[in-house]
């Protein structure tokens, strides 16, 4: 079997250096100045950064004591903070509505393939295209990098949530169809209680993917960073641009150790023990193999208060 998954995996790579090579002509020479190419556009145009994106704008004039609350790289990262908040939220109650309707162990294949295809459709097209869509409706400006996000969040999520929901237990389903219980019922008391952490964790992950998307949406005029990188590209400001794409990776990095210890809370294996910062930061780079679920981490089912008539 393992040298099977080794062949399988040795076929797939030399098949994707095949499709490369037919990709790229057969000229293989192109990639030979590529470093050079790009040291020396780094050494000459975005080094080093300039970091007057943190000074006060001169227009419209600041009004806060703190150069930095007027500077270009705070406000456009905490409106894109807002953006990829706020559409998580309204993606994620657009999901849950719209999941248990998907997910064939909830729902008849009348209705749920249905909801699949319009799932599937919502999820084809990537947030970028949906930002250019509201664009063009409704204008420039955050409002429509929130409803671009939230559109493909809904999509997204959806798909997460109704193959969480299939992958669960059948025998709490079945005692609550037992028991009488509607299909509202069962999802409202049975389904999304005994699902909740992986929602949680889900929606940790959405949050986390939407902040780095809407570094880009603005690039189309629908808000956030992206919006002044697309402006620096085009007057040449490369060392403005690379101090964003700094502040953006900073801003990643700690979205990701303080998503890492609420999913700690949450997942399947979480600690008993609070995390602390610095077992944070080493597990983010060592990996949670050294880590055993605990007694206390699972979750205990509680139908039998839930199922009462």
């Amino acid at each position: 079997m393992k040298w099977l998954l080794y062949g399988v995996l040795g076929f797939l790579g030399a098949l994707a250096i095949a499709i490369l090579g037919d990709l790229a002509g057969g000229d293989w020479g192109r990639f030979s100045g590529g470093l050079g190419n790009l040291y020396v556009f780094f050494t000459e145009s975005m080094w080093p950064p300039d970091w007057g994106v943190l000074e006060a704008r001169s227009y419209p004039p600041c009004e806060s004591n703190i150069e930095l609350f007027c500077s270009v790289g705070y406000i456009s990262m905490l409106e894109t903070l807002k953006i990829a908040f706020v559409s998580t939220i309204l993606g994620f109650f657009g999901a849950i509505l719209l999941s248990p309707l998907a997910a064939r162990n909830l729902q008849s294949v009348w209705i749920s393939i249905p909801i699949r295809i319009l799932l599937a459709a919502i999820r084809s097209l990537p947030s970028l295209i949906w930002a250019i869509i509201f664009v063009i409706v409704i204008g420039f400006g955050p409002i429509s990098g929130v409803l671009a996000m939230t559109v493909y969040t809904i999509g997204y999520l959806g798909k997460l949530q109704y193959e969480t929901f299939e992958g669960m237990s059948s025998g709490a389903l079945e005692a609550g169809r037992a028991m009488g219980l509607s299909s509202t019922s069962i999802t409202t008391n049975i389904v999304i209680p005994e699902n909740s952490n992986h929602l949680l964790s889900q929606l940790i992950f959405m949050f986390e993917y939407n902040v780095r998307h809407g570094t880009v949406i603005g690039i189309v005029g629908a808000g956030g960073v992206g919006y002044y990188i697309n402006n620096y590209l085009k007057f040449l400001q490369y060392e403005k641009v690379f101090a964003l794409l700094i502040l953006i990776f900073i801003v990643v990095i700690i979205i990701d150790l303080i998503s890492f210890m609420a999913r700690s809370f949450v997942n399947e294996q979480g600690d008993v023990r609070r995390p602390t910062w610095m077992n944070s930061l080493l597990r983010t780079f060592k990996g949670d193999s050294e880590a055993e679920p605990s007694a206390r981490s699972y979750p205990i089912p509680r139908l039998i208060g839930r199922m009462r008539p």
